[in-house]
């Protein structure tokens, strides 16, 4: 098999959310855990995959502690901070600006993914060099999922929604982050939403964003470990995530041992 060609990859990292749901009274990229922020964590993993030529980081405005982070981090890797917007999208858009042109691809990754080990940023960047114009990592949905739809007037007193449907779980994915994307399709989809005056606040992802622009998402795997952190649950199974990797790293050659 041929080896893909190099790309020059910039990456964002989203850490402008408010993290309200977390319940801490601080911005979620400041939240910590295991002894470190979240967006420290965030940026050890992109660091360590190798695959950055530059980093932009999108913090809450004002926001010092977080660019004291930024300043810190990096060494060879150029990291550059911009200010958040109202909406990711809008927050996307100025990092994509803050990472400067020459640039083959772009990764898009959040903050509050803290833990995604840095062989799934390899995987993205792999697919990007193999030709893929969008990829994005994602993991089988172990549930049953369901779709729903308002009761009607006469149901309302048993319930407000029923279900309106089963999709086939084994074609259904849960979407993670970093998503990769050719750097020109991503700067000119997001141009699009802005001249279009598209609603910001209903694109959840890149990926469906350059979806609307008729551009092929290719999947590779995701991990388990790469668990946004929205809740206080969500930073509970963190903490275990990452007590088990420092266990993991204090114990080298254990497993062989075994």
């Amino acid at each position: 098999m041929p080896t893909p060609p190099t790309l020059r990859i910039g990456v964002v990292i989203v850490a402008a959310g408010s993290g309200q749901r977390l319940g801490y009274g601080i911005p979620k990229a400041e939240v910590g855990l295991a002894g470190r922020t979240l967006l420290e964590h965030a940026l050890d993993s992109v660091l360590a995959s190798g695959v950055a030529a530059c980093l932009c980081v999108a913090v809450p405005p004002g926001d010092t502690r977080l660019r004291g982070i930024c300043a810190r981090a990096g060494g060879k890797t150029p990291v550059t901070v911009v200010e958040g917007g109202s909406s990711r999208a809008d927050s996307v858009g100025r990092a994509l600006a803050g990472l400067g042109p020459g640039l083959d691809a772009v990764l898009v990754h959040d903050a509050a993914r803290a833990l995604t080990p840095p062989e799934v940023f390899r995987r993205v960047a792999a697919a990007l060099a193999s030709g893929a114009q969008a990829v994005i990592p994602a993991v089988p949905v172990a549930d049953t999922i369901k779709t729903a739809s308002p009761s009607s007037p006469q149901e309302r007193s048993i319930a407000g929604e029923k279900v309106a449907g089963t999709p086939e779980r084994a074609i259904l994915r849960a979407v993670q982050t970093p998503q990769g994307f050719d750097a020109r399709i991503l700067a000119e989809a997001h141009g699009w939403l802005e001249s279009a005056g598209e609603d910001a606040e209903g694109i959840t992802d890149d990926a469906m964003l350059v979806e609307r622009r008729g551009v092929t998402v290719f999947l590779v795997p995701g991990s388990e470990e790469a668990l946004k952190i929205t809740t206080e649950l969500d930073l509970m199974t963190a903490e275990a995530l990452a007590a088990r990797r420092l266990a993991s790293a204090a114990a080298p050659g254990q497993e062989g041992q075994q």
